[in-house]
């Protein structure tokens, strides 16, 4: 199955169990490459969230204009943050952001019970290692990676490139099919 890939200087569709990569300044302005992504060609999205809270992720949706109806958010924040959250339609929860075995949990659970074109959208990579450490947000990438082979889905990985020493920033390059680099003067490049 192809998916239709709405981003500048990409390719115009990529297969079913491709991680594209989106490597970014930490001041990038990414929502927009984000919500583009999610919003194209897509029966069901979960976004996994260790930046934001599901507050916040959902007014972005709105902003952008994605259907809400199709997104499942996975918050990492609130429950840390002393918020207390209960999982509802559409929205789940994990301890904290280092638990990357719950967020691995959660996405196969969402990918395992949603058919037709599924997308997901880690935003961020980095605010997971931070939080996790590097071995164990890498670990939990290459789960995810290999969970939309499997489900013949999607996937766009935020990592913010100057946070990350440059071997790190390779080697979660070679992991991925496809890499989006946005500068800081908002200038997109595509890698596939």
């Amino acid at each position: 199955m192809d998916y239709a890939l709405a981003v500048e200087d990409t390719p115009e569709t990529i297969p079913g169990g491709t991680g594209v990569l989106l490597i970014h300044p930490s001041t990038g302005e990414t929502d927009r490459i984000d919500t583009d992504f999610l919003n194209t060609d897509t029966d069901h999205l979960l976004v996994i969230s260790t930046r934001t809270t599901a507050r916040e992720v959902e007014q972005k949706l709105e902003h952008y204009d994605v259907d809400r109806e199709k997104a499942t958010i996975l918050d990492t924040l609130s429950i840390e943050r002393g918020y207390s959250r209960r999982s509802g339609e559409g929205v789940h929860y994990v301890a904290a952001p280092d638990d990357v075995d719950g967020i691995v949990e959660t996405a196969a659970e969402f990918l395992e019970s949603h058919s037709g074109k599924l997308r997901v959208s880690l935003d961020s990579v980095t605010e997971m290692a931070y939080y996790a450490d590097e071995e164990r947000a890498r670990e939990a990438v290459e789960a995810l990676l290999e969970l939309l082979g499997e489900h013949d889905a999607v996937g766009l990985f935020h990592l913010a490139e100057e946070v990350h020493d440059e071997s790190v920033v390779e080697e979660y390059r070679e992991l991925f099919d496809g890499v989006i680099s946005l500068d800081v003067d908002g200038e997109v490049r595509g890698e596939f």
